[in-house]
């Protein structure tokens, strides 16, 4: 892979990137994605250093997208995960869950 494994927000963004698709993936919408399945805030800046981060590892790539005129004319810096971002988020959630049996009980809500 490229480097280090990948933090658990690289992780998380990486997911929500791979959800959202090549098309929908950017920091804003990477940032929406993250706070609706986590509850977890986090600022647009950060999601745009742990992108350079991940871009810089070959995890992930980006590209401008087309012109939006609801953006002056800009386009959005479009994220795709590429196959080693794909392999890192598999080992993390295979990490996850191998440490996470045995605690089903312990897990519970309530408990």
């Amino acid at each position: 892979m490229g480097g280090a494994r990948p933090g658990e927000l690289e992780v998380l963004v990486l997911m929500s990137a791979m959800r959202l698709g090549t098309d929908e993936a950017y920091a804003v919408s990477i940032v929406k994605d993250i706070e609706k399945r986590t509850g977890r805030v986090l600022r647009r800046g950060n999601v745009y250093t742990l992108l350079q981060r991940l871009e810089t590892r070959g995890f992930v790539t980006t590209r401008i997208g087309p012109a939006r005129a609801e953006r002056g004319g800009k386009g959005r810096r479009l994220v795709t995960v590429e196959a080693t971002g794909v392999a890192a988020v598999r080992e993390a959630a295979g990490a996850m869950a191998a440490m996470a049996k045995g605690l089903e009980a312990q897990l519970e809500p309530g408990t």
